[in-house]
């Protein structure tokens, strides 16, 4: 389409649109929302009949019929046909047509089921999982086979897959073997519950009883201290006795290895290699000097991805190189191309005196502008350079940007404080766009000030430009005195903050953070004590000035607590600066390793985002090249009392 053409269509669209005219039918839209929170239907019925020019106006119609699929009455398929037809492809079509899914499957109308999921854009686990319930119920027994061929894999899936799993196991084509391994995976896990399905569809002389594996896995030292001694007759014996070392493992792995020494006799070699390579992750977890030992006795024993990585990790912290090789070559090979791993390995062929195997495993993944992309490059001796090249925005890339109805829909919703459905919308529209498009979508958010779209948009391009918009230091003026009266470094603190909120001022976590810096209330009132504040109370945590006050103080003391060390002190705001000093080990650790043995999920990735996005805002601020290594430095030991 011309350029001139998509300018007149944007601006006809634009003078269409809520803004151009005030706020008009903004006030149906909030009370359509309003009478759905509270179940009001007659008022939802009659606002959805009464049509106004909003672009919101398709939400009152969605709410509707949504709130009708909920209720017992038969749904309406006629008005969910005509609305699916006249909003194709749009996040809301797809949102009417998963609930009518659903309830075609509460109701089991498998037929209707699946005339309608072809057409679904996105299919949930959920939905996944119900699909191929319908093909089985219709009689498609090669679903058996596919799902067979993906047992392990799927054995954290959603609940609704437990049909087809049902139907497996009591047609033969489970084996026990299969059966048990899947309850030990699901037993270890923070849901040990979901493995009482499974563990039903074992033979009967084979299945435990419920009721015993209940007791297993909630007292687990009681459960292993009372085994009878006939316990290792029987293989539901020994898997009980199994589960609950994984569950006391989890809490106190040293009391679970107690217990494993009393009755590894009673076990078979597999039986104890699996309790080895359980104590092995939990160990590495807790920090236990044994990890690496119950690693090396589990020998050959399958492992789940999870315990795969913590192997390396355990060797990792130990610097035990030859064993860093070993156990990221052991892996298969898409876990092996993880960039972490690619970069462990190139250290690991370096410490070993083979540099020439090292360069090529750097060079894969030093073009990326992450942790290990960065710290690759450096061992190439290219430190992190500001980054000049941004992607070129036509004035056809802005009006296709400014025209599209999603973009436009996402804008009014934020503009009304409904930040869940604008977020929605705004991901459904950059779906298949190209970076021209992109690009001119994250300048639109950053010209309405909503600073997290415009970061994420950037951040679908190429990943070696746009660090304008990818990077953005909005609140400069809050941020930057506060930093100067703490003395902080000022590309940490936008780091932290970017991973923090990504600048969204009324951001609030579902633990309870709050505002630019995800303060907890707990934590805001005690710095609150520390440095004075007078009269504070949680609901200052939601002006910017007083969030920005108190986190950036937050960060000084636990800076100050923890050797004045980013990687501790970053640690330390996400997880707690207790955790993060006894984090550290008996002797001096490279800032690398123990970033990526933090045994937090959540927390590992943070620090190595908030350590890398401080080098990029240090390369922008200072333009010139930055060192992530020397940021990262070395952890120096545990004290005793940190024990």
């Amino acid at each position: 389409m011309a350029k001139s053409l998509w300018a007149t269509l944007a601006l006809v669209l634009a003078s269409l649109s809520p803004g151009a005219h005030g706020q008009l039918g903004d006030d149906r839209i909030l009370a359509a929302r309003d009478a759905l929170r509270t179940g009001d239907h007659v008022t939802l019925d009659r606002l959805a009949y009464e049509r106004e020019p909003h672009v919101l106006d398709s939400y009152v119609r969605y709410w509707r019929l949504s709130s009708i699929l909920a209720r017992p009455e038969a749904p309406p398929s006629d008005e969910l046909t005509e609305f699916l037809l006249r909003e194709p492809d749009s996040v809301l079509a797809e949102r009417l047509r998963t609930d009518w899914l659903r309830r075609m499957a509460r109701e089991r109308d498998w037929t209707g089921f699946l005339q309608q999921y072809p057409d679904l854009r996105e299919p949930d686990a959920e939905m996944r999982c119900l699909q191929r319930n319908a093909r089985l119920e219709s009689g498609d027994m090669a679903v058996l086979t596919e799902v067979h061929e993906r047992w392990m894999e799927l054995a954290d899936n959603h609940n609704a897959c437990e049909p087809v799993f049902r139907t497996l196991a009591f047609a033969g084509h489970i084996g026990s073997d299969e059966l048990w391994w899947r309850a030990r995976r699901q037993t270890d896990t923070r849901n040990p519950s979901s493995a009482r399905a499974t563990l039903s569809w074992l033979p009967v002389h084979e299945a435990p009883a419920i009721a015993e594996f209940d007791r297993a896995i909630k007292s687990p030292g009681q459960y292993l201290d009372r085994l009878p001694a006939s316990f290792a007759a029987s293989r539901a014996g020994r898997e009980l006795a199994l589960a609950a070392l994984v569950r006391l493992a989890r809490e106190d792995v040293a009391a679970a290895h107690a217990r494993f020494a009393r009755i590894e006799e009673r076990l078979s070699a597999d039986e104890r290699a699996y309790a080895s390579a359980v104590l092995g992750h939990h160990g590495a977890l807790q920090r236990s000097p044994f990890a690496a030992a119950w690693f090396r006795a589990a020998g050959k024993v399958p492992l789940s991805s999870e315990q795969r990585a913590w192997r390396i990790r355990t060797t990792l912290r130990g610097e035990d190189w030859p064993g860093v090789q070993a156990a990221i070559e052991s892996l298969p090979a898409t876990e092996q191309a993880l960039p972490e791993w690619t970069y462990w390995l190139g250290r690991a062929y370096a410490a070993l005196g083979r540099p020439a195997d090292a360069t090529p495993l750097y060079q894969r993944i030093a073009a990326q502008p992450n942790f290990y992309g960065m710290l690759a490059a450096e061992e190439l001796g290219q430190p992190f350079a500001p980054p000049s090249r941004n992607g070129t925005v036509t004035a056809d890339d802005t009006a296709r940007a400014e025209a599209d109805a999603g973009l436009r829909r996402s804008l009014a919703l934020y503009r009304l404080d409904m930040r869940t459905e604008a977020m929605r919308e705004w991901n459904w529209a950059l779906r298949g766009q190209d970076d021209g498009f992109l690009i001119a979508a994250a300048r639109l958010a950053l010209r309405h000030e909503i600073f997290d779209r415009a970061i994420n948009t950037a951040e679908r391009t190429d990943p070696k430009a746009n660090f304008d918009l990818r990077f953005l230091a909005p609140y400069r003026q809050l941020v930057e005195p506060q930093v100067q009266q703490q003395g902080l470094d000022m590309a940490w603190v936008y780091g932290l903050m970017r991973q923090e909120s990504r600048f969204i001022a009324p951001a609030r976590s579902s633990a309870g953070a709050q505002g630019l810096m995800q303060v907890m209330p707990a934590t805001g009132k005690w710095v609150a004590n520390k440095i004075g504040l007078p009269n504070y109370n949680h609901g200052m945590l939601t002006d910017p000035d007083t969030n920005v006050l108190l986190g950036t103080s937050y960060m000084r003391l636990i800076l100050e607590d923890l050797d004045n060390h980013p990687v501790l002190a970053s640690a330390g705001y996400n997880a707690g600066p207790g955790r993060a000093r006894k984090w550290r080990d008996e002797r001096a650790l490279e800032g690398a390793i123990y970033a990526e043995t933090i045994p937090f999920d959540e927390t590992r990735d943070y620090v190595k985002k908030v350590m890398a996005n401080a080098v990029i805002y240090a390369a922008i601020f200072e333009a010139r090249p930055q060192s992530l290594k020397a940021r990262l430095g070395t952890i120096a030991p545990r004290l005793a009392s940190d024990r």
